[in-house]
């Protein structure tokens, strides 16, 4: 366990369900008081009732990361609550699909706007805090789709998780000498709410495509963040981890 990350606060953008809310549970499980961040308070309430625990607080908040205001209203309110900012987990983030030649303008834009404008968004708004940190910590979840590989109908999300890695390496230069680190998770197939629901045949089909023969969890995400968010990471910075069971090792 590290005990690095006990009383220290940590922001989860988009951590009301899937990763977001997989990499809060994991930071809670080891200490840390976490401020669950989404555009939608009820469900981001009932995610902090969900994982509050003995060791650490839970806390949920509204915030839109498209909203340069809105990123920094809250990102306030999280320091008055718990006193500090520590670490940024820069999560939040929309995976429509559209093919080339049916994406509007819109489609783009909001993609866009929410992946890479929005992770941008919510480190500025970071930045006077993890300053004032004993040392500061921003993992932002990127994903293999982009930087490493394509998928079909994925081109606007493509770009956005490609664009945050170009982001992440350049903050990453801009900070080193606040001591603060910056890092990224790339997810590859994970099991979250949103493919439940798809049947178990198009489960199996994708757990298929993965050498390990089944899907990640929400959790494993979350072991990498909480990794590169600890003291003991504090020499790792503008690197990515993928975390995709081998899904990107087979030639074919």
């Amino acid at each position: 366990m590290y005990s690095s990350l006990q009383g220290k606060t940590v922001i989860v953008t988009g951590g009301s369900k899937g990763i977001g809310k997989g990499i809060a549970r994991v930071f809670a499980r080891h200490g840390a008081n976490v401020a669950v961040v989404a555009r939608n308070l009820g469900a981001a309430q009932a995610c902090a009732v969900e994982l509050n625990c003995e060791n650490a607080k839970v806390v949920a908040f509204q915030g839109d990361v498209q909203n340069r205001d809105s990123m920094k209203a809250v990102v306030k309110e999280v320091h008055e609550t718990f006193g500090g900012i520590d670490v940024l987990c820069a999560n939040a983030g929309i995976f429509p699909s559209a093919s080339l030649e049916t994406m509007t303008n819109e489609d783009w834009d909001t993609v866009m706007n929410t992946n890479a404008k929005g992770t941008f968004h919510a480190v500025q708004a970071c930045i006077p805090y993890l300053k004032q940190a004993e040392y500061g910590r921003i993992v932002i979840t990127s994903s293999i789709t982009g930087p490493v590989t394509g998928y079909p109908g994925w081109s606007h999300y493509a770009a956005s998780k490609a664009a945050q890695l170009g982001f992440m390496r350049t903050a990453a230069l801009e900070l080193a000498g606040e001591q603060i680190t910056v890092n990224a998770v790339l997810p590859g197939n994970v099991l979250t709410e949103g493919l439940e629901g798809l049947g178990d045949d198009y489960l199996e089909e994708m757990a298929s495509a993965i050498p390990m023969k089944k899907l990640g969890t929400v959790e494993d995400i979350g072991y990498a963040a909480l990794f590169l968010a600890t003291k003991e990471a504090g020499f790792i910075t503008g690197q990515s981890i993928i975390v995709d069971g081998g899904q990107i090792l087979p030639e074919n």
